[in-house]
Parts: C-alpha cells; sequence; structure tokens
C-alpha cells in the first residue's frame, strides 16, 4: 500500500501485522486528514512504524496524545525527570542504578493489561540504539492476538467466549519466592478482571488477552483447570505464523495496539558499552472489566 496525496508512504510488509511510514515528520503538527490516514492503517495492522523521526520531549507526547489521554506512569523511579509522562526503557546506568525500566518486555505480554483501563496503545521513541558490528540489536517481537483467537477451533471459542480472567501485576512471581526493585510498586496495584476474549474496539475483531506471567486465574474455574488453559492459550499467540521483528534505528517511533498483539524484547546487547535508551508513553483505554484492591 502506498500513499499518492499524502507526505508520506505507507508500506505493508509481509504478515499479518506491521506497517512501516516513511517520509512523515511529527516535529510538526499532522493535518487531521494525514493523522486519520496513520491511525486507519494502525487499528487494521496493530504494529506502525514511523522512521527517521528526530523529536523533542514535547512533540513526542504532543504526537501521542493524538492516539489518548496519556496514562500515568506506576514505575515512578523510571519516569524522565521533567516530563513525566515519558517512561525510560534503558539499561543505561547512573550512580549504579537503572535509569529506566532495564527488563520491560522479558515475556511475552500486553502492557498495563493488570489495569482498570489497560492503554489502547504503546509508542516507544528510539533515542539510542545498541549496535554491534554495524548490526542493530534490541529488536522487539510482536504477535497478533487477533490471528491466534481466529486460528482456534469453534469448540475453544465456545468454551472461552464469555470466560473472566484475573490479571495481577504481581502475579505469579510471588510465588516463585524471586523480588524486584519494582515489587513494592507492583504490590499496590489493585488486581483487576477482564474477558479473555477481548473485542477489539475500532476493528471488532476478537483477541485472546491472556498471558502467564499476569493471569492468576479464571473466574469460577478451578486453578487446576484455569492455569493450563492460560498457559495454552498463551503459548499459542507466539506462534511464528502470527508474528513479526521490529530491527530498531535511532529516530523509530513505534506503536502498538495493546488489544491486538503481545510483544516481547530481546536481550542481545550489553551494557555498558551498547547503550540503549527508548522513550515510552501509553495512551488511551477503556474500561474492560472490573478492579479490586483487596490481595
Amino acid at each position: 500500500m502506498t500513499t499518492d496525496v499524502l507526505p508520506f508512504e505507507v508500506s505493508l510488509p509481509d504478515g499479518v501485522i506491521g506497517a512501516e511510514c516513511r517520509g512523515a515528520d511529527l516535529s510538526k503538527p499532522l493535518d487531521a486528514g494525514s493523522f486519520a490516514e496513520l491511525e486507519s492503517v494502525f487499528n487494521e495492522r496493530s504494529v506502525l512504524c514511523i522512521r527517521g523521526q528526530d523529536l523533542t520531549e514535547v512533540q513526542c507526547i504532543d504526537f501521542a496524545r493524538r492516539f489518548g489521554v496519556i496514562k500515568k506512569i506506576f514505575l515512578t523511579d523510571f519516569a524522565h525527570p521533567d516530563h513525566p509522562e515519558i517512561m525510560y526503557v534503558s539499561n543505561i546506568k547512573k550512580d549504579g542504578r537503572d535509569i529506566g525500566h532495564a527488563d520491560a518486555g522479558s515475556v511475552w505480554h500486553s502492557d498495563m493489561s493488570y489495569t482498570e483501563y489497560p492503554p489502547r496503545a504503546t509508542m516507544l521513541y528510539a533515542v539510542e540504539v545498541p549496535t554491534r558490528d554495524g548490526v542493530a540489536l534490541g529488536a522487539t517481537n510482536f504477535a497478533s492476538t487477533a490471528a491466534a483467537y481466529d486460528s482456534l477451533p469453534q469448540s475453544t471459542k465456545e468454551r472461552i467466549d464469555g470466560l473472566t480472567v484475573v490479571h495481577d501485576v504481581f502475579g505469579r512471581r510471588a510465588k516463585t519466592g524471586t523480588h524486584t526493585q519494582q515489587d513494592d510498586n507492583r504490590r499496590k496495584q489493585p488486581i483487576v478482571r477482564h474477558p479473555l476474549v477481548r473485542v477489539h474496539p475500532h476493528t471488532g475483531r476478537k483477541c485472546l488477552y491472556v498471558s502467564p506471567g499476569e493471569c492468576t486465574g479464571i473466574v469460577g474455574m478451578d486453578d487446576a483447570e484455569a492455569l493450563p488453559l492460560i498457559d495454552e492459550l498463551a503459548a499459542l499467540i507466539p506462534q511464528q505464523q502470527f508474528r513479526i521483528k521490529h530491527e530498531w534505528q535511532p529516530g523509530d517511533v513505534l506503536i502498538w495496539d495493546n488489544c491486538a498483539v503481545q510483544h516481547l524484547a530481546t536481550f542481545d546487547y550489553r551494557g555498558p558499552e551498547e547503550r540503549r535508551l527508548m522513550w515510552r508513553i501509553t495512551v488511551g483505554g477503556e474500561t474492560v472489566g472490573e478492579s479490586d484492591d483487596g490481595r
């Protein structure tokens, strides 16, 4: 797909998700028609990369806000000191501490599924991309939750439609005895319940909304049955036929749909000589379940 009248070109790679835009300048506000075209592509393709940007924090925030209200960052230790809408995703250390979320995306997941209003979209702006021998490192993988649902046999669809899953950011890690510096903040987040199958608010497609790390049960189902079902469905999503890989370049603006895809980072870079710095903003969201402050 290419555009003839807009001041940029959009191309669609092979696969069920993903789109790339070249020629746009996000340092200047896009007119309504241009943004509507990008948003339409984003809704249909779930992952949109806009190459070749040179943005300030304010410009980054302004563009992200066009997709929805900016979400509050609960991992406040990693917030930009002057622009709290931005969270650092980085392996860079200062005074012996991580300046950003160093292990963000280490398992397949949808961002902030543990909130009552999960974000519509996440945007990452690539400030520093690590390289080795001229090859970019730290790629991000994406998998379509909609295509995964479509692949299920009808009997399974009938079994899972209408089920409600418990999402807890502290999740199953609480049972492992492991601890990270973010766990105190994680414990403060309420437990929420969302449909196992979400209907996409813009396309109407059904999407699997389940991951093993933060989904701890299914309402009305014994754990002995619920946890294997969660794991089985979660394992289906990242199968190769539903996936793409984004190879980062400095200046990339990458936006993904948290209902329609899950993602996984690639930690193939070393620190501190192979520095990685991303600005992350999460936006939008709708009520898809209910919360419970009790643990």
